[in-house]
């Protein structure tokens, strides 16, 4: 099954510097529009940074082995190198950055409310944040090493994180802010992507207020399986990418080389996968957000059953006990988490419905003092299961509940 990025996107090509790491990313419409991909990169490098790409290194494929792009190559005077069939050791880099960002854009769509069809934005956003921060790999981030001057993190913010957007024009008793959610970087001005959920649309602003701490104490991941690899070591491939060496000063020893984004290809024919194409098991309907959403959801009959289950169960166990509310505090608010359990095939199993306390709502020194988390964190069970396994001590069967 295909599923587009915003703006009609199913492809996308990166292309990394090997001496500095610093990638690129392109978003395409079409495969075949891989070869102009190339050029607007050569152009940007040489026109923005003086750089001038000297070899290409691909991984043999097809758009790279026409007439027409090799002759394009000679008439630039690039060479273009190629690894042995079978090989994707010999293009390392380009494999391991291909890895690693599609782990990221897995990782923040998960842990974000947006569906899956924003991995355009969240790949450009992850590749923007590796530029910018240290590795191992080299001595001082991609950006210093490829532009010259240090990056500043202090705008960095959390995909997915909602925020207060001032809006341009309001009427007078309308508000003058609007909850969006933010989705990325802009290359072309200062400022940030924001979605509004209302208007459907995507949008650059710089006046905004972010709420990335109410974002994580209120988080709850969606434990489901984004952008599935096509097999065990094949990562999903956008077009095969060359990795040019890039050269800006003649003295330099070793010269940098600029990594295509490439898969480990198995069969040849296979060249072109979108991402969208190797995404499998991926459900077409998200989980309910809101109790409104799972009232309007196609198995609205089965969350009611899931959440009956929960109050019953919730009643079973004597999760609570009523007591009459204190003088001037506030009872803490609670909201449904709802998620469709999948089996290895993809179809649904069962609907949980879990009722969670809105524990971020307190605020020390009025609704608590040194207790106050109403779910056990996970460090404080590692750290009794840490107690437990250096005592030799025998632990029971825990549920869920009864670490609540």
């Amino acid at each position: 099954m295909s599923i587009q990025a915003k703006g009609g996107y199913e492809y996308f090509i990166t292309f990394t510097d090997d001496y500095s790491r610093f990638g690129y990313v392109y978003l395409m419409r079409h495969k075949s529009d891989a070869f102009d991909m190339f050029k607007a990169f050569k152009a940007e490098v040489e026109n923005q940074l003086e750089k001038h790409i000297k070899i290409l290194r691909s991984d043999r494929g097809g758009e790279y082995l026409s007439g027409e792009f090799q002759q394009y190559l000679i008439d630039n005077g690039i060479v273009s190198q190629f690894s042995a069939p079978g090989t994707p050791q010999q293009n390392g880099v380009a494999e391991r950055r291909n890895r690693t960002l599609l782990d990221m854009v897995r990782s923040m769509l998960s842990y974000s409310t947006l569906p899956i069809s924003f991995w355009g934005y969240a790949l450009q956003t992850a590749i923007y944040i590796l530029n910018d921060v240290p590795s191992k790999s080299v001595p001082k981030t991609p950006h210093e090493l490829w532009t010259g001057r240090k990056p500043s993190l202090q705008h960095l913010r959390i995909f997915g994180c909602p925020a207060h957007v001032l809006k341009g024009k309001t009427e007078k008793m309308e508000s003058r802010s609007e909850t969006c959610i933010f989705v990325g970087y802009p290359k072309e001005t200062k400022g940030y992507y924001f979605y509004s959920p209302s208007d459907l649309k995507v949008f650059v602003s710089t006046n905004a207020k972010f709420l990335e701490k109410d974002y994580m104490n209120d988080f709850v991941p969606r434990s489901r399986i984004i952008l599935n690899e096509m097999s065990g070591d094949t990562i999903p491939r956008e077009v095969a990418q060359p990795n040019p060496i890039v050269s800006s000063d003649p003295t330099q020893d070793q010269q940098p080389t600029i990594l295509r984004r490439s898969g480990r290809v198995r069969t040849q024919p296979e060249r072109y996968i979108g991402l969208g194409e190797s995404v499998e098991n991926l459900p077409d309907d998200d989980d309910p957000y809101t109790y409104k959403e799972a009232m309007e959801d196609v198995d609205s009959r089965h969350w009611q059953k899931a959440m009956q289950s929960e109050i019953e169960s919730m009643f079973d166990n004597k999760v609570w006990s009523l007591v009459d509310l204190p003088e001037g505090i506030k009872p803490i608010a609670c909201k449904w988490v709802y998620k469709r359990k999948r089996g290895m095939d993809g179809k649904v199993e069962t609907f949980k419905a879990r009722l969670v306390a809105k524990g971020y709502t307190q605020k020390e020194g009025i609704d608590y003092e040194e207790t106050f988390s109403p779910m056990a964190m996970l460090k404080s069970i590692r750290i009794l299961l840490s107690i437990a396994a250096s005592l030799d001590l025998e632990i029971g069967k825990w549920t869920s509940r009864q670490l609540s």
